[in-house]
């Protein structure tokens, strides 16, 4: 059996950052052999990563947010941890941003498996899934893609982690990037359900019309002003639910529509994710 030097277990823990018995019992496994240690120690976490798979509550983590304005391309994932800890650390950090931007700026993924298998953009010579299983065998935590998105197109991009984790995606036309995450910061404060009145859902507003209208009989209106108390109480209900119709959050002034008409921007659509809801 290869004699294993000290020297040789402290190059292999200052390699994977796993502890000194575990560099030493793999190297004493592979005779000596750092290359097939590091295999080893790849392996045995992955294996022991998998026996905890849906056993572990990977209700902590973040979202990692790529975009290129100028070349029209744009990517969000959310990748799920057990701690706050794990999600605020910097290799937890650099994983999930990695993860965003191969999606955007590589041949795109259908699936979080698929991504997986794809290189890694931070760690020269290693996949996303051997980046993910690496900083599993030191952290010892489970991890979880559990969804991707890229979009082609112009995007401003804004992710959320203090409190509630949020990502939002918001794809535009015209306009430049700072405008357009802007706009995504204020939907991750506001929540908006469309960008236009037109994208509500028709029912919904012909719901609210309906409550509203029943709420003006009982207060005992003629119906021949309801009609035009109902048209001024739903501006109201847009103000909530629509974007553009939204004060903005920088300057409660003018509408969201309103700045991003002053930067010649339109607003095309929106993604928001909170963490652990699909």
């Amino acid at each position: 059996m290869a004699e294993i030097t000290a020297a040789a277990v402290k190059s292999l823990r200052e390699r994977t950052g796993l502890p000194m018995m575990d560099c030493k019992k793999a190297l004493a496994e592979t005779g000596g052999d750092e290359e097939a240690a590091v295999e080893a120690l790849r392996k045995k976490g992955i294996k022991t990563q998998e026996t905890k798979m849906g056993t572990r509550d990977t209700s902590s983590g973040r979202m990692g947010i790529y975009t290129d304005f100028d070349n029209g391309v744009a990517a969000m994932i959310e990748l799920q941890c057990e701690s706050a800890p794990v999600a605020s650390h910097e290799e937890f950090i650099a994983l999930a941003n990695d993860m965003a931007k191969q999606l955007a700026t590589g041949p795109g993924a259908e699936t979080p498996e698929e991504l997986l298998d794809q290189p890694s953009p931070g760690v020269d010579g290693s996949t996303l899934r051997e980046q993910k299983d690496d900083l599993y065998n030191r952290i010892r935590e489970v991890f979880n893609l559990k969804r991707i998105l890229r979009l082609d197109a112009s995007c401003g991009g804004y992710a959320h982690h203090s409190g509630v984790t949020k990502g939002v995606l918001l794809q535009v036309e015209g306009g430049d990037g700072d405008v357009a995450k802007d706009v995504c910061m204020h939907i991750a404060a506001m929540n908006p359900g469309a960008v236009s009145k037109e994208d509500l859902d028709p029912a919904l507003v012909e719901k609210e019309r309906e409550i509203l209208s029943e709420a003006a009989r009982k207060e005992g209106k003629p119906e021949q002003i309801i009609e035009k108390m109902i048209d001024g109480r739903m501006r109201q209900f847009y103000a909530q639910q629509v974007l553009e119709e939204q004060p903005f959050v920088k300057d409660d002034k003018q509408t969201v529509g309103d700045y991003a008409k002053s930067a010649n921007m339109k607003l095309v659509k929106f993604i928001h994710w909170e963490l652990g809801r699909d």
